[in-house]
């Protein structure tokens, strides 16, 4: 093979290769940003609304699936704007109000731009799939430059995940081809799983009534709360002194 065909696949490669890095690491990038909530949840508030996360890169093999079914694509930069999915991430919270309030403290961080919402939870698929969707751009310093990369991410609760990965696992293994009986059950489990989350919901609030009405009517010992309680134990002067700061 001459050295020109050996270059050129070389640089095919190494073009090929970045492009699959960046969306490595927009992903690195987002998830960082979850950390980062969950240590100040863990730090500084009585409730964390982020269960877990799972991100997901699509293999080369999928994306080149996904051209030819949707059509387009004759460069890499056009494979980016036909397929925005490449990167995933997926948020899980407990109650579907902590999905919407994740979703604004996303939308509060002034690198990332929100290119498309689509709100499954408020407007259910047909076959009763809820979750909400974020399309984000996140950008991603590079040694030549900086690039905006899709990220899709999916926030929704236990339940809603629960029955997704179901039904996921259900139309794997009959190849799409799912038994009409089979979709009406579940749809009826999608309906179930938001009955459930509307309950615990519910009881998640009349549980935080409960426990504001024993703390107003406590008088618990705040200093030695802020100096030994959960999290960083802070010296009484340095209390002083944040004090002093405070208008």
């Amino acid at each position: 093979m001459e050295k020109r065909q050996i270059d050129q696949l070389r640089h095919i490669r190494n073009k090929v290769t970045r492009f699959m890095m960046m969306y490595k690491f927009a992903l690195e990038e987002l998830e960082t940003k979850i950390d980062i909530l969950n240590e100040e949840f863990h730090f500084l508030h009585e409730y964390n609304p982020i269960e877990h996360t799972k991100s997901r890169i699509k293999s080369p093999e999928s994306i080149l699936e996904k051209l030819n079914r949707k059509g387009g694509g004759e460069s890499l930069a056009s494979i980016k704007e036909t397929i925005r999915d490449i990167a995933g991430l997926r948020i899980t919270c407990s109650f579907v109000e902590d999905i919407y309030w994740i979703s604004e403290m996303l939308q509060n961080q002034s690198d990332l731009h929100v290119v498309e919402i689509k709100d499954y939870i408020k407007n259910p698929k047909p076959n009763g799939y809820r979750s909400l969707h974020l399309l984000v751009q996140v950008p991603v310093f590079m040694s030549d430059r900086q690039e905006p990369v899709y990220v899709e991410v999916q926030i929704r609760t236990i339940a809603m995940d629960f029955w997704a990965s179901l039904e996921h696992k259900i139309f794997y293994k009959y190849d799409g081809s799912v038994p009409p009986r089979l979709l009406e059950e579940l749809k009826d489990a999608a309906d179930s799983a938001t009955a459930l989350d509307r309950k615990m919901e519910k009881l998640h609030k009349e549980i935080e009534a409960i426990k504001s009405a024993d703390e107003a009517s406590a008088e618990p010992n705040l200093l030695g709360q802020l100096t030994g309680g959960k999290g960083l134990p802070i010296p009484e002067a340095l209390l002083r002194l944040a004090d002093e700061g405070t208008e």
